[in-house]
């Protein structure tokens, strides 16, 4: 295996995580403030980093920190969660999935990068896959549920991008320490506002918390920076469209819930879109070659045998 396609693999491993978010939350969480949970995730895996690490920023990697913390974490995560109170789940993941978009448009601004006709159609494919997933018929809509998802979007793009813009002269590890500390401690006033009254945290919710908090953003976000790092950043984005799928299958192993036919369908063009937005226009067309090359070969073959 080649090392982009090493370091495409273990990205990819942060999204599929992301996507056991709300199972966690909803099974081993109950009656947590999502704020709270959301600062828990944060802070506490930012500061066990920096003991790791013992490496504070320096300069102008104070400020930056400060803006990718929020940009990463803090403002993604309160605009995910006012898009999932005033939506239903289908519609605020559908709205969130358009980021990769934004991030394909973003990075030809700031980064320069090339806008490849290839990654949007794989946008495209990813955004009705998950709209397969979990968009229902019966969905309704609400302009500020939207526009929060939408603006979560584009916080999450922006951090992205800015993350692949700015590489700090530190390890990855003080990097995503940096980032993970700023977020949690933009979150902590929110999370004081939010809080919801509740009893002591049992066995299951520590669980919940240290799943979410080493499991879900320290190790995550380690792969997932990593990726920004060295990938192009439509690809890494495209990589998001994992977390519906994670969050279908998940629900439908351990809550029993119903897979349907369209579901599975979405399943596939989510997987299909991933291929399509890190593959070659001219390795695509090579590819069609061949298929037309063995068909033809295989009708000829039948029409000889006819003879």
């Amino acid at each position: 295996m080649t090392r982009p396609a090493t370091t495409l693999l273990f990205t990819a491993i942060a999204p599929t995580i992301w996507g056991t978010t709300y199972i966690v939350t909803t099974e081993l969480l109950p009656g947590y403030s999502p704020m709270t949970v959301a600062m828990l995730r944060a802070l506490p895996a930012g500061m066990f980093l920096l003991l790791i690490v013992r490496q504070l920023p320096k300069g102008v990697w104070w400020i930056r920190s400060l803006i990718l913390g929020a940009m990463n974490f803090s403002v993604f995560w309160s605009l995910l969660f006012v898009s999932a109170y005033r939506l239903p789940g289908g519609v605020a993941a559908t709205v969130g999935a358009i980021q990769p978009l934004i991030v394909i448009f973003l990075a030809a601004f700031v980064l320069g990068n090339r806008i490849r006709i290839l990654s949007i159609v794989a946008a495209f494919v990813g955004l009705s896959g998950v709209a397969l997933l979990v968009l229902t018929s019966s969905a309704s809509l609400d302009s500020l549920g939207i526009a929060a998802g939408l603006a979560g979007a584009c916080s999450m793009g922006i951090g992205t991008v800015l993350t692949r813009k700015w590489q700090p002269p530190a390890s990855l590890l003080a990097f995503t320490a940096w980032q993970l500390t700023a977020g949690g401690l933009l979150l902590l006033p929110v999370s004081f506002l939010s809080v919801a009254p509740h009893e002591m945290p049992t066995f299951i919710n520590l669980l919940g918390l240290l799943w979410l908090g080493v499991i879900g953003a320290a190790l995550t976000y380690i792969l997932w920076f990593q990726g920004v790092a060295r990938l192009d950043p439509a690809v890494v984005s495209s990589l998001t469209f994992l977390s519906p799928v994670t969050a279908v299958l998940a629900g439908w192993i351990w809550l029993h819930q119903a897979l349907t036919p369209f579901q599975i369908l979405g399943a596939a063009l989510v997987i299909g879109s991933i291929w399509l937005g890190q593959s070659d226009l001219s390795a695509i067309r090579h590819l069609g070659k061949r298929v037309a090359l063995a068909m033809r070969a295989s009708i000829q073959g039948r029409r000889t045998a006819g003879e």
